[in-house]
């Protein structure tokens, strides 16, 4: 027991020997409590630190090697939301969100998020990345429960990371914003068009990504500067996975299979710019339940195929990064399962959508950066991941500002004119599922990382 305590005040001592020294050229606090103080300062969103395992320059820069708890981090973040529906037009169906359950009747606060992340460097040659989240809603919307977000290791074939293999649960690289993390991101929901693509954003697959050296210290610099990046998934990436998203089990044979481009660069002004090009192909199989159709009738599972419908997309990225002024837009196109329109059969039909988004980053009055921002989102086709795969028509403004009072606190405030479709089914007779919402809601987050 003595030996451990030693080891353990060892440890902390070293850990204290790499803190900031205090003004004056005092030595970092001695208590614990100082100590855990310095930690906080330093923490920020979890996502600009972990860029550093994919970065090679970061090797450049401190080339020695690195003691045990150098080379792991426990971080994470947590997000509160609440709301308030201002308004539905006549006729309009219930407030919903595909992304925010709290948009509904008779709620109140919600953790939207609550996810813990271990990451580290395994070797010079491999890396994890383990997050859950403890906020997640799986069949029973009154209850949360512990749920695997990424769970996967990143096999490097050289000592600068160029060349990259990823296996397990992570996100699929199709869409800027869909891989840029949720504790990054202004907005506080991905738009719904390209969204929709993955269920999560995430699946279970291998993953190949080639990034020089100069796109790693792009996507790490733009994150360094607080420019609202999305993190290190290649210049090139191309994969294979299962096809169902998220956390739920494949339920064809069938895999899908996925390809990205991007360029990103820096203008002789410096501003940062980067363009892509992003597709999958494959079958999905659509969960269903039972629904009225047209809400007239018995209810009834629609019919689907269960070898999967053809589900294919390609699309289009341009970001002009914050500085200050920024500019973001992605659109795709393509086919997918979509009920149809007598509410009978899941089917293929077409779909298009997008979003476009400008911001600004200018200074807090009271500290920190503000971005004020406004997004416009369309979307139709069909929305594969909810049950029987709704046909929806989404046509959505948000006007908001995210307020970064330091790198550990945000506040995001949000209003949102919307005319989108529920996507809930309804189980009962003469009551048709599926109408439009159409009405605004006030938004807040406050969001802590640690």
């Amino acid at each position: 027991m003595l030996q451990r305590l030693n080891e353990a005040e060892a440890t902390i001592a070293a850990l204290k020997a790499q803190l900031p020294q205090e003004p004056g050229g005092g030595s970092a606090p001695d208590s614990v409590i100082g100590f855990l103080g310095q930690r906080w300062k330093r923490l920020g969103d979890p996502e600009l630190e972990l860029v550093n395992y994919s970065t090679c320059s970061a090797m450049r820069v401190d080339p020695s090697p690195k003691p045990w708890y150098d080379k792991y981090s426990l971080r994470g973040y947590t997000q509160v939301r609440i709301n308030e529906s201002m308004g539905e037009d006549d006729g309009s169906a219930l407030p919903h969100h595909v992304g925010d359950r709290s948009v509904s009747p008779n709620q109140g606060f919600l953790i939207r998020r609550a996810r813990l992340v271990l990451a580290g460097d395994v070797s010079e040659h491999m890396s994890i990345y383990l997050q859950g989240d403890l906020a997640a809603s799986v069949s029973n919307p009154d209850t949360h429960f512990a749920q695997i977000r990424d769970w996967y290791a990143d096999l490097y074939l050289d000592a600068c990371k160029v060349y990259r293999i990823r296996l397990g649960q992570s996100k699929v690289p199709y869409g800027w914003e869909n891989m840029q993390s949720s504790s990054n991101r202004i907005p506080l929901d991905r738009d719904d068009a390209l969204n929709s693509a993955v269920r999560n954003e995430r699946d279970l697959g291998v993953f190949f990504y080639w990034t020089p050296e100069f796109a790693q210290d792009f996507f790490k610099e733009v994150l360094d500067l607080g420019l609202k990046g999305s993190g290190n998934y290649g210049l090139f990436g191309l994969g294979v996975y299962d096809g169902q998203g998220g956390s739920l089990v494949e339920q064809n044979d069938n895999l899908h299979l996925v390809a990205r481009l991007t360029l990103p660069f820096t203008l002789a002004t410096d501003q940062h710019v980067e363009i892509g090009v992003q597709a999958y192909t494959g079958k999905y199989t659509v969960l269903t339940s039972p629904i009225a159709p047209l809400g007239v009738g018995a209810t009834a599972a629609p019919a689907s195929r269960p070898a999967g419908i053809l589900d294919e997309r390609i699309g289009g990225t341009f970001v002009w990064y914050p500085q200050p002024v920024g500019f973001q837009a992605e659109w795709n196109v393509g086919r997918g399962p979509s009920l149809d329109e007598a509410q009978t059969r899941v089917v293929e039909r077409s779909l298009t959508g997008g979003y476009a988004m400008t911001m600004v980053r200018v200074a807090g009055p009271w500290g920190g950066d503000l971005f004020p921002f406004l997004r416009w989102v369309c979307y139709e086709g069909g929305y594969k991941g909810e049950r029987n795969a709704p046909y929806s028509e989404i046509d959505e403004w948000e006007l908001g500002c995210e307020w970064q009072l330091n790198p550990q606190m945000e506040f995001t405030a949000i209003y949102t004119i919307t005319d989108r479709t529920n996507t809930t089914p309804v189980n009962k007779t003469d009551v048709a599922s599926y109408g439009q919402y159409d009405g605004q809601i006030l938004r807040f987050q406050f969001q802590v990382n640690y």
